[in-house]
């Protein structure tokens, strides 16, 4: 979730107007010293975001004198861990059942009991997140009030059922997981047309740009240098190639996430796929009366097209959702991090769940903005560490990477340290995803999926049914 490559040049004040979060993160943005000259390290960490950053702060932790080096493009928290909805939630990107069949390492399926460690660990990820940020004064304004997925549909209904049918079949209690009838629902949130809902504790809201910039404060007081505005051009065994110069290492980590395609070798690894948000002005409580969120729980609906919402400490919403295309190349630029059109798609979908912001003059967006998530071609996050080449990674998230980074990061000290844990068993630990097929082929199946989507919710709406064209699609889309 850090940028280390391809630098858009930016001057500190546009660090603030990258999304409400930069706008409000109490930084002045001002970059910190870049790279200045040949440089040698234990671990060379590349991306300053969570990913990164969580891995230097147990990495130094677990032993202060190793030598550690964070390198970064812009500066720390410039791209989806400073960007994203603030929701540090259990959510995995891959299934239970893809979890199961992933091999070990002597080739039998880690199983059951492997799919259900890592969804324990998922959810021990979100309470370390609270108590990591609480341990090192960082006010990451943290809310953990879990998640209302909302059934606006008779379809959404039955999916909302399913899911909880799923989850008992894979030991999943009450406390874990629980179908909510319309009522249980508004005692959390009074959306529009709302028939039920699934609940789980296990999320916080949280201010992302808080947490990361807090983080990169914290790693610093540990020893470790955070090298900003020292893009990345090339990473090989023992090395990673700068403008600035060499930086050598041991154990080299990419933490790169939505920008690893654009580092030469893995421009099929992973696709960028934009994520994009709004915030509106604070509410006034009379407001939040209607709506609910008093315990600043996250929200979203069982709809095909992801939307996401929260509450945040300053009594604004902030929505967002995927619906932004795929872009040729797997390019990223500033200029797509907005586009008028999703966003007020997004602000029409809000006003149609909560009517109240629809009165009188209307609620007004203050802040509309975007950023890159990274997919993995099946859906499923990793971390692993090449003991012959010295070279780490960890990503793949799908957008939910803002707890499972933190997991990565234990995960990852573990193996740098040749530590046998409970940790470096788990399921997504060494897997490596298929590569995505070449272009134009990507670009053309990437939107038709994120069309197939659009259009399954346009379905369901006309049929009150369950859409065959979604599940027709589920395959291709993880």
């Amino acid at each position: 979730m850090g940028c280390a490559l391809n630098p858009a040049g930016s001057p500190t004040e546009d660090y603030r107007a990258l999304s409400l979060w930069h706008a409000t993160a109490g930084e002045d943005w001002t970059p910190r010293a870049p790279l200045a000259g040949d440089l040698d390290v234990d671990v060379a960490v590349v991306g300053a975001g969570l990913t990164g950053l969580w891995t230097a702060h147990y990495l130094a932790e677990a032993d202060p004198a190793l030598r550690i080096a964070v390198l970064e493009a812009e500066v720390a928290g410039y791209g989806a861990s400073g960007r994203n909805g603030g929701w540090c939630s259990a959510l995995f990107p891959a299934s239970s059942e893809t979890l199961a069949a992933l091999p070990r390492a002597d080739g039998r399926p880690h199983g059951r009991a492997g799919a259900l460690a890592q969804h324990a660990a998922m959810r021990g990820s979100v309470a370390e997140v609270a108590r990591a940020a609480a341990a090192e004064d960082i006010d990451a304004q943290l809310a953990r009030g879990g998640t209302i997925d909302l059934a606006r549909s008779p379809a959404q209904l039955v999916r909302a059922r399913a899911e909880v049918v799923h989850a008992r079949a894979w030991g999943r209690g009450e406390d874990d997981l629980r179908l909510l009838d319309r009522a249980g629902a508004e005692e959390h949130v009074r959306a529009a047309g709302t028939l039920g809902a699934t609940y789980t504790p296990d999320c916080a809201a949280l201010h992302p740009a808080r947490l990361v910039r807090g983080l990169a404060r914290a790693v610093e007081r540990r020893g470790v240098r955070v090298l900003e505005q020292t893009p990345v051009t090339a990473v090989t065994p023992g090395r990673c190639g700068t403008p600035r110069g060499v930086v050598r290492a041991e154990v080299v980590v990419r933490a790169t996430e939505g920008w690893t395609a654009h580092l030469p070798g893995h421009e099929r690894d992973v696709v960028p796929v934009y994520s994009l948000v709004i915030a509106t002005e604070p509410l006034p409580e009379e407001v939040w009366a209607e709506i609910g969120l008093a315990r600043r729980e996250t929200f979203t609906d069982h709809r095909h097209l992801i939307v996401y919402g929260q509450r945040t400490a300053d009594g604004r919403l902030v929505f967002g959702g995927r619906g932004a295309p795929y872009h040729l190349g797997s390019a990223i630029r500033p200029g797509h991090d907005r586009d008028p059109r999703v966003h007020a798609r997004l602000l029409a979908t809000l006003r149609e769940m909560f009517p109240v912001l629809a009165r009188g003059r209307g609620v007004r967006v203050t802040h509309a903005w975007g950023g890159a998530l990274g997919i993995p071609r099946d859906w499923c996050a990793s971390v692993g560490l090449d003991r012959d080449t010295g070279l780490a990674w960890a990503g793949g998230y799908v957008g939910d990477g803002v707890a499972t980074t933190n997991l990565a990061g234990r995960t990852l000290r573990d193996l740098v340290l040749g530590r046998d844990t409970d940790l470096t068993a788990l399921p997504w630990v060494g897997h490596r995803s298929p590569r995505w097929e070449p272009e134009p082929l990507r670009w053309l199946g990437i939107n038709a999926g994120l069309r197939a989507t659009t259009a399954a919710d346009v379905e369901e709406r006309w049929t009150g049914r369950p859409s065959l064209l979604a599940r027709a699609v589920a395959p291709l889309l993880g």
